[in-house]
C-alpha cells in the first residue's frame, strides 16, 4: 500500500496543507471545528508522519545530553557505549547526542552538573539521586523547557516526564525470593549491601528484599545494609568482614554495583561456593562468575533498551507525538547459569 501523505490528510480533512502541519506541531491560529476535521482524518487515513523530513525541512537538529556516573563500573561502561552507539544512529536524522559525567552520589554536585546543561538541549537523560538539589535542579530545566527523563535511578517527586529502567522493589523482592529459595531449610545470616542508600533505585531494592525475606523467610536473619558507593575495593573489604564477622553468614545480596569486588572477597576467603550470592547486572565479570559458580543468579535490566527508551521518549515529546507506553516497559531478567544469552 502507497504511504499516506499529509496531502492525503489534507484533501480528506478539505482544508490546505499548511493547516494539517499547524495542528501536527499544535501551532495556534486554527479553529477547533478544523482540528476536529484533521485529527478525524488522520485517524481515518491511520497517518503517519514522517518526523525526519519534518525536521530536515525545518533545518532542526534535536539536541539530547545523557549525564552518567564520573566513576563508572562495568554496567555503566555498557550505558555508554549504548549511549555512543545510538549517538552514531541518530546523527544522520539530525539529532544530537552526547554525554557528559558527574557524581550521582553527591546531590549537590549533581545539580550543579544539571543547573549548568543550561537550555542548549531539547532533552537530558539523567542517572539521578533523589535528593532535594537534584529535584529542583530537574524542575529548573523543566521550566526552561528541557525535557527530563530519568534513567536507571528515579527521582518521582520532581517534575521529569519518564523513567527508563526497571521497577526495583520488584527486583529486590525476585532476589529474595530467590534467596529464601536456594537457602530453603538453612538457617543463618544474610548480607546486604547497597551502593547508596540516596539512589532510589537501591533503596527501592533493599526495601523489597527486606520485606520479602521478613515475611517469607524468617529463618533467615538479614544484617544491617552497609554503603559501598559502588566502589569494588571497598566490597572487597566488606566482603572480608562480613565473612570474617559471622561464621554463619549463608547469603550475600548486592543491591548496587562494584560485584566483582564481592566476587573477589568471596574467593579469597574461600567462600566462592559456599555463600549464596546474588547480584544484578549481567556483564562480562559476573558472566564469568556465575559461570564459576561464585555468583548464584544475577538479577539484569538491559542497558541498550533503556538508552533507546530514553531516546524514544525525549523524541516524542520534542515531536509532540504520544509515546506507546508498552514499548517503554523495561523488563527483569533473571540469569542462571544455565539460560545464559
Amino acid at each position: 500500500m502507497a504511504k499516506v501523505t499529509i496531502q492525503d490528510v489534507a484533501r480528506t480533512a478539505g482544508v490546505s496543507v499548511a493547516t494539517v502541519d499547524r495542528v501536527l506541531n499544535h501551532r495556534p491560529g486554527v479553529r477547533g471545528v478544523t482540528v476536529n476535521k484533521v485529527e478525524s482524518a488522520i485517524r481515518e487515513l491511520n497517518y503517519q508522519p514522517d518526523r525526519i523530513a519534518a525536521r530536515l525541512a525545518r533545518s532542526r537538529e534535536y539536541r539530547f545530553c545523557f549525564v552518567l556516573p564520573e566513576r563508572s563500573g562495568d554496567f555503566f561502561q555498557r550505558i555508554a557505549e549504548e549511549v555512543r552507539l545510538i549517538a552514531d544512529r541518530m546523527a544522520g536524522e539530525r539529532v544530537a547526542i552526547s554525554a557528559r559525567q558527574a557524581d550521582v552520589f553527591d546531590g549537590e554536585a549533581l545539580a550543579r552538573c544539571l543547573d549548568a546543561i543550561g537550555d542548549v538541549y531539547d532533552g537530558v537523560a539523567v542517572v539521578a539521586l533523589d535528593h532535594p538539589a537534584v529535584r529542583e535542579a530537574i524542575n529548573a530545566l523543566q521550566a526552561r523547557g528541557v525535557t527530563v527523563v530519568t534513567l536507571v535511578s528515579d527521582v518521582p517527586g520532581s517534575k521529569r516526564v519518564h523513567y527508563a529502567g526497571i521497577d526495583n522493589s520488584s527486583a529486590g523482592r525476585t532476589a529474595a525470593s530467590l534467596m529464601g529459595r536456594f537457602l530453603r531449610g538453612v538457617t543463618g545470616k544474610v548480607g546486604l549491601i547497597a551502593g547508596s542508600l540516596a539512589l532510589r533505585d537501591h533503596i527501592e531494592r533493599q526495601f523489597g528484599f527486606e520485606q520479602v525475606m521478613a515475611h517469607e523467610f524468617p529463618h533467615l536473619e538479614v544484617l544491617p545494609v552497609r554503603e559501598s558507593r559502588d566502589d569494588w575495593r571497598k566490597l572487597e573489604e566488606m566482603t572480608a568482614q562480613l565473612v570474617a564477622e559471622h561464621s554463619d553468614l549463608v547469603g550475600i545480596y548486592n543491591v548496587g554495583g562494584g560485584t566483582r569486588g564481592v566476587v573477589s572477597g568471596l574467593e579469597a576467603c574461600g567462600k566462592g561456593r559456599d555463600i549464596t550470592f546474588i547480584a544484578h547486572e549481567l556483564t562480562d565479570p559476573t558472566r564469568r562468575a556465575l559461570i564459576r559458580g561464585t555468583i548464584d543468579a544475577i538479577i539484569n535490566q538491559d542497558p541498550g533498551h533503556e538508552v533507546r527508551s530514553a531516546v524514544r521518549v525525549l523524541m516524542a515529546k520534542a515531536d509532540n507525538v504520544p509515546l506507546i507506553e508498552s514499548q517503554e516497559r523495561i523488563r527483569i531478567d533473571i540469569f542462571l547459569r544455565d539460560n545464559l544469552p
